[in-house]
């Protein structure tokens, strides 16, 4: 496999078939638009998914290679295919986030800072964590192409929701090598 080195114009594009084969290096600081498949997970399902995997069971969706947006959207106006679907606080999902990790999961999308433990397993797993603009949940849901729910439909907006995304802007929070822009 060749790894392509890090783009260095201001508008890198990539998608999630990417970062599930590890085949492009992210920086920290490094804007990009994304495109593909993501699932959008918040704490209930983190909470359901981690005792599914201590219990050794297997998750309702293929978590290897998988991206994980941090969001609970909104329910979708008339005509829309979803509603405002900005990020939350990551660092909820910290607890569960290594074990997922380990499960095969290659990105995370949120806002905020990490746990060290949490940018630990992205380095070890060769992960990354981007960050999405907070209170742009308007913005975010333009770059939504479709969205299913694929799991947890009890928990409402917290369901798991396979979401096809296109040029969706994000900022590489935390690289594999940990570089992080949250540290100085």
């Amino acid at each position: 496999m060749t790894v392509k080195p890090p783009p260095t114009d201001a508008n890198i594009h990539i998608d999630t078939a990417q970062l599930a084969r590890g085949d492009i290096r992210l920086r920290a600081g490094q804007k990009v638009f994304l495109s593909g498949e993501i699932f959008t997970a918040r704490d209930a399902a983190h909470q359901i998914m981690a005792a599914m995997l201590d219990a050794g069971n297997p998750l309702p969706f293929d978590i290897k290679g998988a991206c994980l947006y941090y969001c609970g959207p909104t329910p979708a106006p008339p005509g829309s295919v979803i509603g405002s679907c900005g990020p939350t606080t990551s660092s909820r999902m910290d607890r569960y986030t290594p074990a997922l990790l380990a499960a095969g999961m290659k990105a995370a999308i949120g806002k905020g800072p990490r746990s060290r433990e949490v940018c630990e397993a992205l380095m070890k797993y060769q992960a990354v964590y981007l960050s999405a603009i907070g209170g742009a949940g308007a913005l975010a849901a333009k770059c939504v192409l479709s969205c299913t729910t694929v799991a947890f439909p009890q928990l409402g907006c917290e369901s798991v929701k396979r979401l096809e995304v296109k040029d969706f802007p994000l900022i590489v929070a935390v690289d594999p090598s940990g570089g992080n822009i949250y540290q100085k």
